[in-house]
């Protein structure tokens, strides 16, 4: 790899290894965890990526939601590169002057007083769990307060107990025995949230939508009632903003459409543009369940990860971008909704801003069709150009950066016609 240093050094274009390569390596030294699609993307521009091979993709993936600015964004790259040449890291035995000005950032005009830093979406719900429980038993002085009530068919993490939060068997399998204290609900159920919600809830851990479960959006009522219920029966309200926060449902966080406050709300993907960071969001009187000891995360709130994310926060408020993903997904999901008028497969397009799920019906009585024609119809558009992903055999889900273009969105959405023509026709 020197001969690609000394190219770079030189002003000369960026060397690659071919995809056939990079297979071979990845298939010989890599754990088998992903299902991986045959590209090898090396660079990336707004909506856009390039291969190794120098094809370029539509991505409507964003890294699974994680690229809110878009690929190599100005801002991030100049913040990234200025921390990089002062300090990459520090303990948080010290001070941290970039993780005191994002908290600052973030919190200002929302309804939390403090914030947890940690590198991912799974590690900030973990965070959340612990302090539910710490606050129930060191605040509150209510031993028996453990549990943990999740929605089925959520997503909250791979680690051990965010599994466990997880309400979906296929996650868990293979691990147990699971960390004890989890129960599980029907989502947009409140009456089965209200049974199961009892003296020994610590806390109810919701998504507005659920985003790996096929990008199902929480009825008003329902959260409305999840607020009403945890407050009757001394139990906190969590909700993991890790894929709808950072204005991606066009409102900053995603609990800002139904008219509650939570206690407490988790983020990552967006928030660090691509950097890993996670955070945990908590009122002032649940925070103070954590003290010095309770918690804590070598790498969390790094200065490098710090400048992204305070990169992120601030474009996101200085573009409009929040504002913009509500227009853009109103659009974008006028256009998806279009396509029902040509194939009748198109059963529902849901969700919120720039968070959308296509829901496709499996083959027809007469065995034309697809038995699992989302992961058809993304194989096809991955064909074309254009990255989405399946999170079921027929749900299609689309997160494109939330600085993506109307020509963007057309582009996309004939590309995803041809696709489905392709597919389904």
């Amino acid at each position: 790899m020197l001969h690609q240093a000394a190219a770079l050094a030189e002003g000369a274009p960026e060397a690659h290894l071919p995809t056939g390569r990079i297979a071979e390596l990845s298939h010989t030294y890599l754990m088998n965890t992903y299902s991986r699609a045959p590209i090898a993307p090396v660079r990336g521009s707004g909506a856009r990526l390039w291969d190794a091979n120098g094809r370029e993709y539509l991505d409507f993936l964003a890294g699974i939601a994680v690229c809110a600015l878009g690929h190599s964004h100005p801002a991030v790259v100049a913040a990234v590169q200025r921390q990089a040449a002062s300090l990459l890291h520090c303990s948080n035995l010290y001070l941290i002057e970039g993780q005191a000005l994002l908290a600052k950032a973030i919190l200002d005009g929302s309804p939390f007083g403090k914030a947890f830093f940690c590198n991912s979406g799974a590690e900030a719900n973990e965070a959340a769990i612990k302090l539910a429980r710490k606050y129930a038993r060191a605040v509150r002085c209510e031993e028996e307060r453990y549990e943990i009530v999740t929605a089925l068919n959520s997503f909250h993490g791979r680690t051990l107990a965010t599994v466990a939060a997880t309400g979906q068997p296929r996650y868990q399998k293979g691990f147990e025995p699971l960390p004890p204290g989890f129960r599980y609900v029907p989502f947009n159920d409140a009456a089965a949230l209200e049974k199961a919600v009892s003296g020994q809830t610590a806390a109810v851990l919701l998504e507005a939508i659920q985003g790996e479960g096929g990008v199902h959006v929480a009825d008003q009522a329902y959260l409305q009632r999840a607020r009403q219920v945890c407050d009757e029966r001394g139990a906190l309200l969590v909700l993991d903003e890790v894929q709808t926060g950072m204005g991606r449902t066009g409102k900053m966080f995603a609990f800002e459409h139904y008219g509650i406050e939570p206690d407490a709300i988790t983020l990552a993907k967006s928030l660090g543009g691509g950097v890993p960071i996670g955070a945990l969001l908590a009122k002032d009187e649940v925070a103070a369940a954590f003290t010095p000891g309770t918690h804590a995360s070598t790498f969390g709130g790094n200065p490098l990860a710090c400048a992204a994310a305070l990169a992120v926060v601030e474009t996101i408020r200085a573009e409009g971008l929040v504002e913009r993903a509500a227009e853009a997904g109103r659009y974008f999901a006028g256009a998806l909704g279009a396509l029902a008028g040509r194939f009748p497969q198109v059963a529902e397009v849901r969700g919120k801003g720039l968070m959308l799920g296509m829901e496709l019906t499996p083959r027809s009585g007469d065995g034309r069709g697809p038995e699992t024609p989302a992961r058809a119809v993304a194989a096809a558009c991955l064909v074309r150009g254009l990255l989405v992903n399946a999170v079921s055999d027929t749900t299609l889900r689309f997160l494109p950066p939330l600085v993506v273009s109307r020509a963007d969105i057309d582009e996309a959405v004939a590309i995803l016609e041809k696709a489905m023509a392709a597919v389904l026709e």
